[in-house]
């Protein structure tokens, strides 16, 4: 395979990294941190070169989840429904109604406290808002007929909550002229109340990286973020708070039976267990809050904004939301293992809220186009080399070369605490690279010297079809080319990193410097495989299948690459990789079909043509022109000519 694949699948490999790693050089830096935490523009320029998360990687990736998530349910998919011991001969239940039919008149009351299990009814301050004679189903009332009402107010801050406390909000829907309140016998009715609650504010973790200068040893990171840092740990977690919060109670009128409710609707559907009915859904929606609209709460605050909004709800709309606040699958790894950062949470509510509709349309049938052709160009990578037999033509070093950017990137994400999924699939395609050596080379086990005298040591040889070729001279020369330019580029860029970067130690730098270099010089490795294509005059060798499936994947890089907003270094990554691509074709072009050149099975033209010239020909049959009589008495073999 030539450099080109390696060049390319190494750099998907540095954007994702980059996609999906906090940052390398910062000074003290916060995956939560909103508002006042935002770094300066001297430290953003401090940080070491990043790709920025776009909406169509981040779509694409929403789509396999999807995949993930329906293929898990449909492997662990409930059986029928069970059975009630209690109903007689264990016939299964009989389907339920909702306790608030249609057009129901019916009272809001909302409370916000400290605690999780509210009664303090009767304490005035504790009431939020109070909405009276709202009818259930009702879609046309409201301020913009819409069946919404909304509510603003500021709240005092308790002093626990100023120190990293909890706070809740309590629901309550009573059917009109009755109260929340059990301890009003007489207005208090169970079946004709239905309550539901939930912590208002959120905890986020904020995790501290202590940088600085390794050459000064200074640090232009803040003072008091230091101090936290020393004080709390690498990670803290903070109360955070958003003004917005969406009531939502579903319209739905569904006869479910209990026990047979899907998920993951069956978290929210609630069953009264003398009379088998289900009281109406209420969800709190939070969806279209953003990450980076959250802010700490601390002592510097003296109110809390909360604007309420109360609005009816239709089931697959419901089932939409319920779907997205599903905990992920991969969280059975734990959530320090699998942990999304806030740009990442964002990205799909961003692009579904600012993006053309039309736009949005494209992008998710590009996504889909774009997997397909990744997959399709990872199996013909590794069908091309499971049945590769001669190496002429390809550039060997590149593999190494390919081998040496995974680990790179594997160890620079392992280093900057990227979450767990996206370190496994780094890994992966580390063993990939790994096993494709074995394809270039012979690897074997040399037991008789043994390292330390106990393991085996490892030997490399180069097979007998890359040393036997000019491949090896043209490979050898082209990196001996190519160390001329990527050398001092890469002590150039090392000075730099050291003198204007911080870093949180040696080794971080050494990691941090290297994938920058990578990711800004790391398209100058698909060259030498130019090289070769131009002294061999030919290039039969590669694997064109594969080949295409990457290029029409950098070309859809280049469309949304300019339609979407992203980094300018990745544009440019994206047209030089282009630029590239295209020097293959030319080169396709003008090395037409050569009858002496070899294929990827290491056959030419010339061997074919030899051996359909020893083949011996079929015997005439009896029913062509020459037959009969007219084609004359047979010569006679050899022996017999030397008995006559």
């Amino acid at each position: 395979m030539a450099a080109a694949q390696e060049a390319d699948g190494s750099r998907s490999e540095v954007a994702a990294a980059a996609t999906v790693t906090g940052g390398g050089s910062g000074q003290v830096t916060s995956n939560g941190s909103v508002g006042g935490d935002t770094p300066t523009e001297t430290q953003q320029q401090n940080r070491a070169p990043q790709a920025a998360p776009n909406a169509w990687q981040v779509i694409k990736g929403v789509l396999f989840r999807i995949f993930i998530i329906w293929a898990i349910s449909c492997w662990f998919r409930r059986g029928p429904a069970p059975q009630d011991p209690a109903s007689p001969g264990g016939a299964p239940r009989v389907p339920s109604r909702n306790l608030f039919p249609k057009d129901t008149l019916m009272n809001l009351h909302v409370y916000i406290s400290e605690h999780e299990h509210f009664t303090d009814f009767n304490t005035t301050s504790a009431l939020f808002w109070e909405q009276q004679d709202l009818v259930y189903g009702d879609w046309t009332s409201g301020e913009n007929a819409d069946g919404c009402y909304e509510h603003y107010a500021e709240l005092d801050i308790p002093p626990s909550v100023q120190q990293n406390g909890s706070m809740y909000i309590h629901v309550y829907f009573t059917k009109s002229g009755f109260h929340p309140d059990p301890k009003q016998k007489a207005l208090y009715r169970r079946l004709a109340t239905v309550h539901t609650s939930r912590m208002i504010n959120k905890y986020k973790r904020r995790r501290f990286q202590k940088t600085k200068n390794l050459l000064t040893g200074e640090t232009e990171a803040d003072p008091e973020m230091i101090k936290r840092a020393e004080d709390f740990g690498p990670v803290e977690v903070i109360s955070h708070w958003h003004p917005n919060l969406t009531i939502n109670i579903v319209d739905d009128h569904t006869p479910w039976v209990k026990g047979s409710v899907p998920p993951p609707l069956d978290q929210y559907v609630q069953f009264d267990a003398v009379s088998g009915d289900y009281y109406p859904i209420i969800y709190f929606n939070d969806y279209w809050n953003l990450q980076r609209d959250y802010y700490p709460i601390n002592e510097t605050l003296a109110s809390l904004p909360l604007r309420l909004s109360f609005c009816p709800l239709s089931l697959w709309r419901w089932q939409l939301y319920a779907a997205q606040s599903t905990r992920s699958p991969w969280n059975f790894l734990g959530e320090d293992l699998y942990e999304q950062s806030d740009e990442e949470q964002d990205s799909v509510k961003v692009a579904l809220l600012e993006t053309n509709p039309y736009l949005l349309a494209l992008t998710i049938i590009v996504s889909i186009v774009h997997s397909v052709f990744e997959f399709l160009a990872f199996k013909n990578d590794i069908q091309f080399w499971n049945s590769r037999q001669s190496l002429e033509g390809l550039s060997v070093r590149s593999v190494f070369f390919g081998v040496f950017q995974s680990l790179v990137v594997l160890l620079y994400i392992l280093d900057n605490e990227t979450n767990f999924v996206v370190q496994v699939s780094v890994f992966i395609g580390v063993l990939i690279d790994l096993w494709k050596i074995t394809k270039v080379m012979d690897v074997r086990l040399d037991r008789e010297h043994k390292v330390a005298g106990v393991f085996p040591r490892l030997t490399f040889k180069d097979k007998s079809t890359y040393i036997e070729s000019s491949t090896k001279i043209y490979d050898d020369m082209a990196f001996r080319y190519l160390s001329w330019i990527l050398f001092p580029l890469l002590g150039c860029y090392a000075v730099y990193s050291l003198l204007y970067m911080e870093h949180k130690g040696w080794y971080s730098w050494v990691l941090s410097m290297l994938y920058g270099f990578l990711l800004t010089f790391g398209f100058i490795t698909m060259t030498p495989q130019l090289f070769i294509n131009y002294k061999l005059k030919s290039v039969a060798h590669l694997p064109w299948r594969m080949l295409t499936y990457k290029a029409l994947n950098t070309f859809i890089d280049d469309l949304f690459a300019f339609v979407i907003k992203m980094p300018v270094m990745y544009r440019i990554g994206c047209l030089r990789d282009d630029v590239v691509f295209f020097i293959y074709l030319y080169q396709r072009w003008i090395y037409r079909v050569d009858p002496t050149r070899v294929n990827e099975f290491g056959m030419s033209g010339e061997a074919q043509t030899a051996v359909a010239a020893l083949t011996p020909p079929a015997a005439p049959s009896g029913d062509g022109p020459l037959s009969g009589r007219d084609q004359g008495p047979a010569p006679k073999p050899a022996e017999d000519k030397k008995k006559d």
